[in-house]
């Protein structure tokens, strides 16, 4: 919920939500398409990738709809997640760990203000989760802002911040 509130695709009751400097809080649904479009970056924990496009096309597709970004990008951006050597393969024939990586890939394309990512470790091995979490971290020294939802306390560990929230309320903050 908190990803899909901070990301605007759900609304919420009461307050205010400031992202990228903007208060998307009661805009309507064309001016937050606009916004998700320019500003952030989606890293879902089911990786909606397009069956009928190659890792490298799924990642090239986000250029072509947004206008943002550098398709000439897509296949370094598969090598920095480790999958250049696949970037012709269909998602049905990719483990789930490397959808998952394609998932990164296609939300890094366009540069955004800020990543959200839901659980990006969840289907990757030790290593791999490792060079991802470095690709995260060298993207947030960038200026990039992620903010990340996890239970792989190693992947807390080199956040900047970590804030722990049960049943909705804030109940713990490291900083």
């Amino acid at each position: 919920t908190l990803l899909n509130v901070i990301g605007g695709i759900e609304e919420i009751d009461r307050g205010s939500i400031c992202v990228a400097g903007q208060d998307i809080s009661g805009r309507k649904p064309g001016s937050l398409s606009r916004f998700r479009r320019d500003h952030v970056g989606f890293v879902f924990q089911f990786f909606n990738l397009i069956p009928t496009l190659t890792a490298r096309e799924n990642v090239e597709v986000i250029v072509e709809l947004t206008g943002r970004g550098d398709r000439r990008r897509a296949l370094h951006l598969l090598e920095a997640v480790g999958l250049a050597d696949r970037a012709d393969n269909f998602p049905a024939q990719l483990s789930g760990g490397q959808q998952q990586r394609v998932a990164i890939a296609r939300a890094l394309i366009t540069d955004p203000d800020l990543l959200l990512a839901d659980e990006p470790m969840g289907a990757l091995d030790v290593e791999t989760g490792r060079r991802v979490l470095e690709l995260l971290q060298e993207t947030n020294r960038s200026g990039l802002g992620v903010v990340m939802v996890t239970h792989n306390r190693a992947a807390a560990a080199i956040a900047d911040r970590v804030v722990h929230i049960r049943d909705g309320a804030i109940v713990e903050e490291r900083h």
